[in-house]
């Protein structure tokens, strides 16, 4: 009986325990200041769902998850609507998954999680480096007056962190104060993503490295999926071929946000992040990172 039955929930595959698991996946479904198109709430959710149209095997890696232990934990419950609060739940949670030796992959929900997660893994590792992702500068000191906002997510990693451990790469859109504020105090590549990542990879050596990966670094012909499209992003083959030129990196976490499924009723956005999720689980897994 149990050969024609499957349990589908969760990410495709992830059947080990907590305590057994090498990484760990757990989904932000925050949404309360999104300036555009709501709806990436419902991204971790439908990560999920669509992974199941995935194989465990890559072609990329030459790996499969069956032989790899991982464990989806679920979403984080978060009081709807209240911003402050709902940073605190996220950050309380980061820091007991953090104190393990877990990686752990955050699906969101928008961009503004990352402050959280990030400030933990920033506590954790004073040599912290952060490679982000995305079509926005996200370094914004206020959105309309609110400094946590989306908008403002990379000024306050950048203030946390020191603005040249932040590396940012495929950005195309900003005001202007964002574009000199970058400029002058990050690594910012704008319009480039593989050329500059690849000068970047060799030169962080083992230097504990936490990716937060917004979709819409994509272009929207490849991920319309998204609270805020912004055209001329690279293709769906070039952040994947990304996500794979850091395999040698010491990731010690990852957040992939802004997947709204409402704007992408083909799905194609939500089957693109949920591969890239298989390739960092490939890629990045405590069983990948032993030698560090």
């Amino acid at each position: 009986m149990q050969a024609y039955l499957e349990k589908m929930w969760g990410f495709i595959s992830a059947n080990s325990s907590y305590e057994e698991a090498d990484t760990l996946l757990v989904g932000v479904p925050m949404d309360f200041t999104v300036s555009y198109r709501p709806g990436t709430r419902m991204g971790p959710q439908q990560i999920r769902a669509v992974s199941y149209g995935l194989e465990e095997y890559s072609f990329h890696s030459n790996r499969d998850l069956k032989d790899y232990k991982y464990c989806d934990l679920g979403d984080i419950v978060l009081p709807f609507g209240n911003v402050e609060k709902s940073l605190e739940v996220i950050e309380q949670v980061a820091r007991k998954l953090a104190a393990t030796d877990k990686l752990v992959i955050y699906l969101g929900g928008e961009h503004l999680i990352s402050w959280p997660l990030i400030k933990v893994y920033a506590d954790k590792y004073s040599d912290l480096a952060v490679l982000h992702f995305d079509a926005h500068a996200d370094l914004r000191e206020d959105y309309f007056g609110e400094t946590n906002s989306h908008a403002t997510v990379m000024r306050l990693v950048a203030e946390k962190i020191g603005g040249k451990n932040l590396y940012q790469f495929g950005i195309r859109s900003g005001d202007k104060t964002e574009y000199e504020y970058g400029q002058a105090y990050t690594n910012l590549f704008a319009h480039q993503l593989l050329e500059p990542l690849k000068e970047v990879v060799p030169n962080l050596g083992k230097r504990p490295v936490y990716i937060t990966l917004d979709i819409d670094v994509v272009d929207p012909a490849f991920a319309p999926g998204t609270g805020t499209p912004e055209p001329g992003g690279c293709s769906s083959k070039e952040i994947i071929d990304a996500i794979l030129m850091m395999k040698d990196l010491n990731v010690v976490g990852m957040d992939l946000v802004e997947v709204s499924p409402v704007n992408d009723h083909s799905d194609r956005t939500a089957i693109l992040a949920a591969k890239l999720v298989r390739e960092a689980i490939l890629n990045y897994s405590a069983k990948q990172r032993k030698s560090f």
